[in-house]
């Protein structure tokens, strides 16, 4: 059965980073990125810094908890591509629609981050190995992206 819901873009990709004060020495010095958003997500124990490219970003998550998730990943595999996140029109219905077809999400049911989106991790085993972040879209509010 197709996927009524399919994702609408790419919203960014995620890049750990143990320090984006320094990351950005490439990214937005010699690429020339302009910084976009750059925020705290204590829940998650992580500083996210976005720098827009066209209709995405490239997301630089920087642990500011030593037992974040990204620190560990950090400490582990050192910096690197975490995560691709993907922006769908109804996360519950993606939701549903995933659990239907058996996909393994990290959580049960979307979390909010500190601007108020909605989100889920699909777990890395059910895509060939890449962590996939769903977030739900803003509509009529995508001005206020990322």
């Amino acid at each position: 059965m197709p996927n009524p819901n399919r994702p609408l873009r790419i919203h960014h990709i995620a890049i750990a980073v143990p320090d984006a004060a320094a990351a950005l020495t490439f990214w937005r010095d010699a690429l020339g990125l302009e910084v976009g958003a750059v925020h705290d997500e204590p829940a998650q124990g992580v500083a996210v810094t976005f720098l827009p490219v066209g209709e995405g970003a490239i997301e630089l998550v920087e642990p500011t908890d030593a037992a974040s998730g990204i620190a560990r990943f950090v400490a582990s595999r050192g910096p690197g591509m975490h995560h691709v996140c993907l922006e769908v029109d109804d996360l519950d219905a993606a939701v549903v629609h995933l659990k239907g077809r058996g996909v393994r999400l990290i959580t049960e049911a979307p979390v909010s981050n500190s601007s108020g989106r909605r989100l889920i991790f699909v777990h890395p085993s059910a895509t060939g190995g890449v962590l996939v972040e769903l977030y739900d879209s803003l509509g009529a509010d995508a001005s206020k992206r990322p």
